[in-house]
């Protein structure tokens, strides 16, 4: 009887064990370091159980990103919806427009195309690749007119910082196409919006006091992103 009990933790205890063997020293202590401040940042600030499983999964999805790998968005799906309800509660309706309407029915097309160009099976790594630089200035000249145009519509229906909110919605559009396209320029557009997250997130935390998880997940993601394009460059090359 102890031994079946035994197997089924060895079990888990084994599977997670090779899940992470292929993960280097940066990746485990970011993770680490990032999990157990939003853990203790959620006790001292009597945060929402919502907004640390957003933050939570959000970082597990992003590293799993910056390394390729297609179980990223079984982590974002988690994340996309607990995400969504702690912007609506903020009155970020450009971000939580575009987690439904957009990032909801992305990550499906996601998997569909990443398994599609799966260059390792057992790791579930993908092949990625680069932009020249005239498409590089077409995907970004582009993203100026859009999100000047979505600015003005936010500010219409009042939302909270609209242009700021739009600029995050836009470039998080062409990075998500990107993402699914297997693109390094991806980490550019990811950077920007992380930047400006952060700002929207440290405006609500200091007019509200709440929702430090979400401030901690977007400052994790910043250094994910400068990280994620570092790794996807040696994929590249590899």
């Amino acid at each position: 009887m102890k031994e079946q009990d035994i197997r089924p933790k060895s079990r888990i205890a084994s599977a997670i064990s090779n899940y992470a063997k292929d993960w280097n020293l940066f990746e485990k202590i970011w993770l680490l370091t990032f999990t157990a401040v939003n853990i203790y940042l959620f006790f001292a600030w009597h945060d929402s159980w919502i907004g640390l499983t957003a933050s939570l999964t959000g970082m597990l999805c992003v590293v799993l990103t910056a390394k390729a790998k297609i179980s990223s968005f079984y982590f974002g799906l988690i994340n996309i919806l607990a995400y969504s309800y702690v912007a609506y509660q903020s009155k970020y309706y450009g971000d939580v427009m575009l987690n439904i309407l957009y990032f909801l029915p992305m990550t499906f097309v996601g998997i569909y195309f990443w398994r599609k160009n799966l260059k390792n099976n057992k790791k579930g790594e993908v092949a990625v690749r680069s932009l020249d630089w005239r498409r590089r200035f077409i995907w970004f000249g582009s993203s100026i007119v859009i999100l000047t145009i979505y600015g003005l519509i936010l500010t219409i229906i009042k939302g909270t910082l609209p242009f700021i909110d739009s600029a995050t919605t836009v470039f998080s559009v062409i990075a998500t196409i990107m993402l699914n396209k297997r693109l390094t320029e991806q980490w550019f557009f990811w950077i920007m919006v992380d930047v400006l997250s952060i700002i929207m997130w440290v405006y609500i935390f200091v007019t509200t006091g709440g929702d430090v998880s979400i401030l901690v997940m977007w400052s994790a993601f910043l250094v994910n992103a400068v990280y994620g394009y570092y790794n996807w460059r040696k994929l590249e090359k590899r």
